[in-house]
């Protein structure tokens, strides 16, 4: 498994983000491959964790997703997230 988390300065994205949370998940959902998705809201921040089989369809989930977004929240303007990806060593 592989997981791509992406670390967003506002934490209202979070809100935004939510108040479509069923076209978010039939976007990343479709993707061959994809086995989760979460998003937090911090106090300073909003977090996503995508896992994926692989590196490849983590990538594709991120593009699918950033494709939807600006198709379909073009006024968000959030800026560059933070990103850590890498292969999963433990999942409970």
């Amino acid at each position: 498994m592989y997981a791509s988390v992406r670390t967003y300065s506002d934490p209202s994205l979070a809100d935004a983000l939510a108040a479509r949370a069923d076209e978010i998940r039939a976007v990343i959902g479709q993707v061959p491959g994809f086995r989760s998705y979460a998003l937090v809201r911090g106090d300073d921040a909003t977090v996503s964790v995508t896992i994926c089989d692989d590196q490849g369809r983590a990538e594709e989930s991120n593009r699918v997703a950033a494709d939807w977004l600006r198709a379909n929240m073009p006024d968000l303007r959030a800026a560059a997230p933070s990103v850590v990806a890498g292969s999963v060593v433990i999942s409970a």
